[in-house]
């Protein structure tokens, strides 16, 4: 699954923990449900960086701005019809845009 956003925002690490940091930031989450399971963890080629915020001690893990392409290992457990279910946030260095929290991207399996 590639996340592309927008030309100059960033998506925040998969391994910021749940509820961000202080309460910033939205973990980028990658599952799949219905006839197909993880078998492993999101991985990724991409590295983060800490990005400190203006007049904030915080610090977030942060994928570099531009498209971000991570791989999840999944095996078939039936049937034909499956979901990919993402949660992400996108921010740039002035404005984020609305999350997506546990948004279904239907796959058929045939």
């Amino acid at each position: 699954m590639t996340f592309t956003p927008q030309p100059g925002f960033h998506i925040y690490g998969i391994d910021l923990p749940e509820g961000g940091v202080d309460g910033l930031g939205i973990p980028t989450r990658i599952g799949v449900r219905g006839d197909l399971a993880a078998d492993g963890t999101p991985a990724t080629g991409s590295s983060t960086r800490l990005l400190r915020l203006t007049g904030l001690a915080t610090e977030l893990p942060v994928y570099p701005d531009g498209p971000v392409t991570f791989t999840l290992p999944v095996r078939r457990t039936g049937g034909h019809r499956a979901e990919v279910v993402v949660t992400y946030g996108a921010c740039s260095a002035n404005a984020c845009l609305k999350p997506e929290v546990d948004k279904a991207i239907p796959l058929d399996l045939r």
